[in-house]
């Protein structure tokens, strides 16, 4: 099939979806498609192979089978384009415009978690009324994160009071819904989840972090984390991992793919942290690496993602609205 991979975009984490682009390209031509790269500017322009595109740029894709847009943040992983792609009813990799936009915001997303009963650090929304209560009686230290951002952009660990209103000022020049977390003492436990309405979880992974925390610099930076599979976990523990994120894939309606992380607490609790609808998907990357540890190779992986997208396009299409 002829498959439009979509990478860049508006978002801070650009750099990161165009190294996944340019991945999952390479992955689908050795699994024997032909892979159309569109990019999309910090400006919000389309180029196609290199060549700009000045009208109607995403009519373009009208011309491929399927779209995969690998696209991280704001305006490519919030149900944005996947709006776009439903207009052109054309079938596309990953979770529809409502799953998009919900997972993509961290408030929304706990909120679904609490109402289900799902175990989570607690939260508040910075300025929201008594939240800056709620964040002494959270106790520190707690981190500052953009609502709607991923690649650890934004972030502030925050472990002296005075620190809490400069820390909301920088997520909110991101972002203006913030989102103030108490801080977990776990290991930091990932897994991969691919399907539609039959979900395969991969081995859940330990993301072992070289510095105090599991930054921006250190998720993409040459040897800045190790990723041991499976999770030096107990089996009951790494059922449970697997199990929850499951869950999570299902309670935020997605499809296609995610990665779900979690933090394992030392009295054995396990705590679901946040999902993403489109991890970052280069070869080396962990929604890949787990994959590829339980056994599924890359130009698989994304065979496979193809075939869930136009599985879902085609069922899709059986209904009236």
């Amino acid at each position: 099939m002829r498959i439009a991979v979509l990478s860049g975009g508006r978002s801070s984490e650009r750099d990161v979806s165009l190294r996944s682009g340019e991945a999952v390209a390479r992955g689908l031509e050795e699994a024997g498609h032909e892979a159309l790269r569109v990019k999309i500017s910090r400006a919000g322009a389309w180029s196609w192979e290199g060549a700009p595109v000045e009208l109607a740029p995403a009519a373009g894709l009208l011309d491929s089978d399927v779209a995969f847009p690998a696209l991280h943040g704001p305006f490519g992983e919030d149900g944005s384009v996947q709006g776009v792609l439903e207009w052109l009813d054309l079938p596309y990799v990953g979770s529809d415009v409502l799953s998009s936009a919900l997972c993509m915001d961290k408030l929304t997303l706990k909120r679904l978690f609490a109402q289900a009963g799902i175990a989570q650090v607690d939260f508040v929304a910075a300025g929201e009324s008594g939240w800056r209560e709620r964040c002494e009686a959270i106790g520190l230290p707690l981190w500052v994160k953009p609502s709607r951002l991923g690649s650890s952009v934004g972030i502030s660990k925050v472990e002296a009071a005075g620190e809490l209103d400069q820390a909301v000022e920088l997520a909110r020049r991101y972002d203006p819904r913030v989102i103030v977390e108490a801080s977990a003492s776990g290991r930091e436990v990932e897994c991969s989840l691919l399907g539609n309405e039959e979900v395969e979880a991969s081995q859940p992974g330990e993301v072992v972090a070289d510095g105090e925390w599991y930054d921006y610099e250190t998720k993409y930076r040459e040897g800045g984390m190790e990723l041991v599979v499976p999770a030096p976990l107990p089996d009951e523990q790494l059922a449970v991992v697997r199990e929850l994120a499951v869950t999570a894939f299902e309670l935020g309606g997605c499809s296609g793919l995610a990665r779900c992380d979690f933090f394992v607490e030392p009295d054995g609790a396990v705590l679901v942290n946040e999902i993403n609808t489109m991890p970052g998907f280069t070869e080396t990357s962990v929604y890949a690496k787990l994959w590829a540890a339980t056994g599924l190779d890359y130009p698989t992986l994304c065979d496979r993602l193809v075939a869930f997208a136009v599985d879902r396009h085609q069922r899709s299409r059986s209904y009236e609205f």
